[in-house]
């Protein structure tokens, strides 16, 4: 129970960060280049960011392989209501707005967001698992 629980800890850091993120976007890079290229531009940024956090806390997760793709799903699920109750709730945004998202043929890259979300923590693991052998072998 414990390692869902702090699962859930590390969406909280991940979407703090993805919040602040998106608001950067919006503030500083959608007026200079329009909304959608920024969108796909923060895209590329926010996968770096998520797996930076990923990679930081995967070791505290203390979870086996498993867990770890679960913990991943707990995520991507746990995004898509934050994304969703934001946009509609909070933003207000229409349905269309929200879905253009997660439209590839619109350019949204929510889809493949969400993915890499999924494998975040196994992609963490295996990152840690790269660098803890390259400094033990140096």
């Amino acid at each position: 129970m414990i390692v869902w629980l702090k699962g859930v800890v590390v969406w909280f850091v991940i979407i703090l960060a993805e919040t602040l993120h998106g608001t950067a976007r919006t503030l500083w890079l959608a007026p200079l280049i329009g909304d959608l290229p920024a969108r796909q531009v923060s895209f590329f940024t926010g996968v770096v960011l998520i797996l930076a956090i990923a990679t930081l806390f995967v070791p505290w997760l203390q979870a086996s392989r498993s867990q770890l793709l679960k913990i991943g799903v707990l995520w991507a699920v746990l995004t898509l209501a934050f994304e969703v109750g934001l946009g509609r709730l909070i933003l207000g945004y229409s349905w269309e707005r929200i879905l253009s998202d997660y439209n590839l043929s619109q350019g949204g890259l929510m889809v493949i967001g969400l993915v890499i979300l999924t494998f975040a923590p196994l992609i963490a693991a295996k990152l840690r698992n790269t660098l803890t052998n390259r400094k033990q072998n140096a």
